[in-house]
């Protein structure tokens, strides 16, 4: 089937034009009729979505599907999707119907919020699937605006200042990465990213301001999308706008910013960091593993610290975004392979945690974790769920989340033991903040006279919960759903990656015995 991609990808869009141009007033069958629209476009893109995954071959590790066009002033249009990007398309439109649904309660400017979910999808789709540069910027930084939108209309009392953090930090960590593009252009003389993961951009070192530059023009283009990705993950010490936007953003925003934002961060650091600047990526190895592993055991510190609900779960997610950075940079099939599953499984599971907060916020009006306490005798089915998650988080054997962070220790440990000693702890203390969270929220005795008359999970929000608890126990007793299809992909990037290596290491010596 020819442009299955830019099917997916601009279903969602092709809804939102419909709301735009069709939908008038603001009464109760106008928003009815919004909710309906998204949802049944949004449930029509993952359909589609299933025809990429059930004609991909993951035996051929080239980019599948691809459509190629020119565009305006001479750019290209080219999408495609190989066994690295196959999975987090699906994620996203496997995701999205859950959020819209979760969102039927939403009752101001509904057509709008509606609208912006919808074009959030299309941008986020693109940035998986372009297949060249100024494509993959368009698509990377033009998702920033429905997010700040998001966050910014319809988000809690600080909404304002959320949104503009968010924007700020990860617009001003894009501005070095455009900065690299161009770079990157001149050098190679096209923006096509399947070329510029075969072109070997300059590795030796120069003097920079009295600086000596290992690794050169490499490094320098590492570090520039270094600052945006990591902005993006987000990876300690630029993490600090994720906790605010979480908290502030509606229970659908927090979602969709766990479960598939925060994974731009990981794909992009898998399809240019390491691929088309080895060198550089082999230089800052170090520096980022040990980040990732402050990450870890920092933020799950200051998760304990927390007393509302979605903070301490935003915590929670930089921490487990640093087994992922961890997984990447150990450059071997485990290590990739775990960081990759982490990824997939991740937006199961805190999208789920997320959903578990806005459950009670709807009822409650509150997140604080102290307004709460044995909801167990009065929410069974929710407590039961609860549960689910919150091991599938610590990582407990037999859930997706165990599965993920076992291959990204095992990869770490063939590269940097002392590493993986520091992040084998943060397994420790995620069961501490999480069981914590638990024990004070769920278990005990029903004392609060306004937690008296609460009501257990309606139907809805079952139906929300089931696809996420399906995957989570699928993916973490047959994690060969996932590994089968990455595996081929993940192997030919890492021989790329050694055989990239080696070639710049010998023509960085070539260099120096002419010299």
């Amino acid at each position: 089937m020819d442009n299955l991609l830019s099917i997916t990808t601009f279903i969602p869009t092709i809804a939102a034009l419909i709301l735009v141009v069709f939908l008038r007033g603001e009464d109760e069958a106008a928003q009815r009729n919004a909710k309906w629209v998204a949802l049944i476009a949004t449930s029509l893109t993952f359909v589609v979505s299933l025809f990429i995954l059930a004609g991909f071959d993951p035996s051929d590790t080239g980019f599948q599907f691809v459509e190629e066009r020119n565009w305006l002033l001479g750019l290209k249009y080219k999408m495609g999707v190989d066994g690295i990007s196959v999975l987090f398309v699906l994620l996203t439109t496997f995701i999205m119907p859950l959020t819209i649904a979760a969102s039927w309660n939403v009752t101001t400017r509904v057509k709008e919020y509606m609208i912006a979910f919808l074009v959030l999808e299309t941008l986020m789709l693109g940035v998986f699937m372009a297949l060249d540069l100024v494509l993959f910027y368009l698509f990377f930084e033009a998702g920033l605006i429905p997010m700040f939108l998001i966050i910014g209309i319809w988000g809690g009392k600080e909404r304002i200042y959320a949104s503009f953090k968010f924007f700020l930090y990860t617009f001003l960590g894009s501005v070095l990465m455009l900065v690299a593009m161009v770079a990157m252009f001149a050098d190679a003389g096209t923006t096509d990213i399947p070329t510029l993961m075969n072109h070997q951009f300059g590795s030796e070192s120069f003097s920079l301001l009295g600086i000596q530059i290992v690794g050169g023009a490499q490094t320098l283009m590492f570090i520039a999308f270094f600052a945006s990705f990591a902005v993006k993950m987000p990876m300690w010490p630029v993490h600090t706008w994720l906790p605010d936007a979480h908290v502030q953003a509606p229970t659908a925003g927090s979602v969709v910013l766990a479960a598939i934002l925060l994974k731009m961060g990981g794909y992009g650091f898998l399809r240019f960091s390491l691929p088309m600047f080895p060198i550089g990526s082999e230089v800052m190895t170090p520096l980022v593993l040990w980040m990732s592993a402050i990450a870890i055991v920092y933020t799950s510190l200051v998760a304990l610290a927390q007393e509302d609900m979605k903070k301490l779960i935003a915590y929670s997610s930089v921490a487990h975004m640093g087994y992922v950075t961890m997984g990447i940079f150990a450059a071997n099939q485990q290590g990739i392979d775990g960081a990759i599953f982490q990824m997939i499984s991740h937006g199961f599971i805190s999208g789920a945690l997320f959903l578990c907060v806005g459950v009670i916020y709807d009822r409650m009006h509150t997140r604080e974790i102290d307004a709460y306490g044995g909801l167990v005798n009065r929410m069974p089915a929710y407590a039961l769920i609860f549960m689910l998650f919150t091991m599938a988080n610590v990582g407990l054997p037999g859930t997706s989340g165990f599965v993920g962070e076992f291959l990204t220790l095992m990869g770490i440990f063939q590269v940097n033991t002392w590493v993986a000693m520091v992040a084998t702890s943060g397994v420790i203390l995620s069961a501490a903040y999480a069981l914590w969270l638990y024990r004070r929220v769920v278990m005990g005795d029903l004392i609060k006279e306004s937690l008296k008359s609460i009501t257990d999970m309606s139907k809805r929000e079952r139906a929300i919960f089931a696809p996420l608890v399906v995957m989570t126990i699928l993916l973490g007793v047959y994690p060969a759903l996932v590994t089968d299809i990455i595996g081929p992909s993940v192997e030919a990037l890492i021989t790329n990656y050694d055989t990239a290596l080696a070639d710049g290491h010998a023509a960085s010596q070539t260099a120096a015995v002419s010299h």
